[in-house]
């Protein structure tokens, strides 16, 4: 039973964010009555393998629609493959000041620059030891937003070492365009000394904890071909375990006559699909599958997903179209993977 759409216009008739606040407690209240199936059709199971993860099926949520890690067994009962929490911070933190998260229906888009708005890493922590959940848990950490640049990689060594113990995978988030400079740590050395240390880390907690937590490393939509090729020779060169592609774009090109286009932030949605596919196309190339992409950005139909796979993801993960569509989205492209309608 879809009630989505009954539910929907209530929804948008508040402002963004207080939407998302309320829909995600209305959530909690649903899973926690019984009724979640309310929600979805069920989601057939479709396992895939990936960084050495068994995947129940190749749907996740995307970072950012619960950044406390608040929510996971709710999330969870919509029939996701896997779930992404975050981004977090080694120190809670407030974010940008308000408004600062806007829908544009016109265009199935968001704009957000929250700007790692969190309760901290250490509240995010004890809420997944409570979780029932037992399926894929990544954790997706960036740097507190008074961190200076140049000592970003102590923030995120801070977020692999707490993190490493509670997650499935753990997501480098470098391309948020919501912190200042932060897009920084995908260009020259700077990416490579971050990626050299995440790794020189991340093989010294395998040891300590005895299991091993694949790095993804989450990048723009904003990137040239050269930058494509570029990061791509890295990730295999410091033996990243995947790639994201792609966190949202400062580009405006596709929503130029809207009102709310010269809001600042990054752009989700239907209006970033064709350039997040194709980045995933250029990583495909380049990495020639020596590692696995993940793919996000504009995927709201069952075709959506399907491009994103051909492309060369092997997984998809989904934010925006959830808000447009709800979670009847998850089930269709489920259906649409497994029989191609």
């Amino acid at each position: 039973m879809n009630i989505y759409p009954l539910i929907r216009p209530l929804l948008f008739s508040l402002d963004a964010e207080t939407s998302h606040v309320a829909t995600l407690k209305m959530l909690n209240l649903v899973y926690k009555s019984g009724l979640a199936g309310m929600l979805h059709p069920d989601v057939a199971d479709s396992p895939v393998s990936v960084m050495g993860l068994e995947f129940k099926n190749p749907i996740g949520l995307a970072a950012g629609l619960d950044k406390n890690g608040d929510h996971i067994d709710a999330l969870a009962a919509l029939g996701f493959g896997f779930i992404e929490v975050g981004t977090v911070t080694p120190r809670p933190q407030p974010g940008n000041p308000k408004p600062r998260l806007f829908r544009l229906p016109e265009h199935q888009a968001i704009i957000n620059r929250m700007g790692f708005n969190n309760l901290g890493i250490e509240h995010l922590l004890a809420q997944v030891s409570q979780c029932k959940y037992q399926g894929i848990l990544g954790i997706n950490i960036g740097k507190n937003a008074d961190t200076p640049i140049e000592q970003a990689a102590e923030d995120y060594l801070i977020g692999l070492r707490k993190a490493y113990s509670a997650a499935s995978y753990i997501t480098i988030n470098i391309s948020s365009p919501n912190t200042k400079n932060l897009r920084q740590l995908q260009q020259g050395d700077d990416i490579k000394n971050l990626l050299s240390a995440l790794k020189t880390e991340q093989l010294l907690l395998q040891k300590l904890h005895g299991k091993y937590v694949p790095l993804a490393v989450k990048i723009a939509p904003d990137l040239t071909d050269e930058q494509i090729s570029y990061i791509a020779s890295l990730l295999v060169e410091f033996a990243m375990d995947g790639v994201i592609a792609t966190n949202t774009t400062i580009a405006r090109d596709l929503i130029a006559e809207h009102p709310l286009s010269n809001e600042a932030g990054g752009l989700s949605g239907a209006p970033v699909k064709n350039q997040s596919t194709h980045v995933v196309k250029g990583l495909a190339a380049e990495l020639g599958g020596k590692l696995p992409i993940i793919a996000a950005g504009g995927i709201l139909t069952g075709a959506d997903a399907q491009e994103k796979i051909a492309a060369g993801a092997s997984l998809v993960q989904l934010y925006s179209g959830l808000i447009y569509r709800g979670p009847i989205l998850i089930s269709e492209i489920a259906r649409y993977l497994a029989t191609g309608a």
